[in-house]
Order: structure tokens, then C-alpha cells, then sequence
């Protein structure tokens, strides 16, 4: 529901949501219509895949209880197979849904950002990421925490990079 629209439109469309239909189950986000979905607040095109989503757990193609036994990358694996999921919501699902302990995200902007800002880069690499992920491992979703704070700092308030 909330990616890609603000805080408060996010709040305001998952209220309507929960209002709708009560207790969000695959179930009854499946048998609804796109229409119903929809007209919740999301795009017609978020609406399908919510309901595709419901589909799959409600049809037994997707068991979400599974998902907390298998590797993180089995579970990113499953979880982009869905159309609507890409890497980048199968990883913020680790940290705030699976509880996940070494999650640091190249497929989310503000983490790049914030590594950037940190680290004083003009640029960053796949590579040097690559390099930073294994150093924070295996606090990675801890690091992803301080980090994404970092990338909300005004220019130039990290007073210790300077000199």
C-alpha cells in the first residue's frame, strides 16, 4: 500500500483498507474485486497486484508462514516471482516483516545515498557496496537503520567527515 506515495497518503489508504474489508486476510482480499481494492486510494495497477498477491497465498501458491524458515535469498527469490514484488519490497519485507538481521539494501536509493554521505563518495560502485555490505554483515538490517537516517541529514550536519 505505501510504496511510492507519502507517509500521510500511505496512512490514509491503509486506514480505508482496513475500514473496507476488517481484518486483511488473502482471503478477503482475494474474493474482492479490483474495483474494491481500488477504490481504497491505490492505482488500478497496485489494486491487481494486491489482489494477485491475495491470490497466490489463498490458492497455496505462496505460504507466507514458510517464508520465516528459508533463507533470505530463497525468500527474495519466492517473493519477486509475484508480479508487483521486486527485489527491493522482498527486502524491506525481511527487515519489517521477517525480523531479518543482515539486510542492507544496493535496491534501495536512500541507502546509496546515505552510504555516499557517510563515506564522503561522489559515486558508489556495486562493488564497494558489495565490500561495505560485508563489513556491516551481520548487523546489515541494523546498519540499514543508521544509514537511512544519514541519507535524511541536512547537507554537510555530519560535522565529523569535515577536516
Amino acid at each position: 500500500v505505501s510504496q511510492q506515495i507519502s507517509g500521510k497518503a500511505a496512512i490514509t489508504v491503509w486506514n480505508r483498507v482496513r475500514e473496507r474489508f476488517g481484518e486483511i486476510t488473502p482471503e478477503r482480499l482475494s474474493s474482492a474485486t479490483l474495483e474494491d481494492i481500488q477504490s481504497c486510494g491505490m492505482s488500478f495497477r497496485k489494486a491487481g497486484y494486491v489482489k494477485g498477491i491475495a491470490e497466490a497465498c489463498s490458492q497455496g501458491n505462496l505460504d507466507l508462514a514458510e517464508l520465516k524458515g528459508i533463507p533470505d535469498s530463497q525468500v527474495v527469490s519466492r517473493l519477486t516471482s509475484l508480479r508487483g514484488v521486486g527485489a527491493w519490497t522482498a527486502e524491506m519485507l525481511l527487515i519489517f516483516s521477517l525480523g531479518r538481521p543482515d539486510v542492507l539494501s544496493w535496491n534501495d536509493l536512500a541507502i546509496r545515498r546515505g552510504i555516499m554521505t557517510l563515506y564522503g563518495l561522489d559515486s558508489l560502485t556495486r562493488e564497494r557496496f558489495e565490500t561495505l555490505r560485508r563489513r556491516y554483515s551481520p548487523h546489515g538490517t541494523v546498519a540499514s537503520l543508521y544509514i537511512w537516517e544519514v541519507a535524511h541529514l541536512p547537507p554537510g550536519s555530519l560535522g565529523f567527515l569535515d577536516g
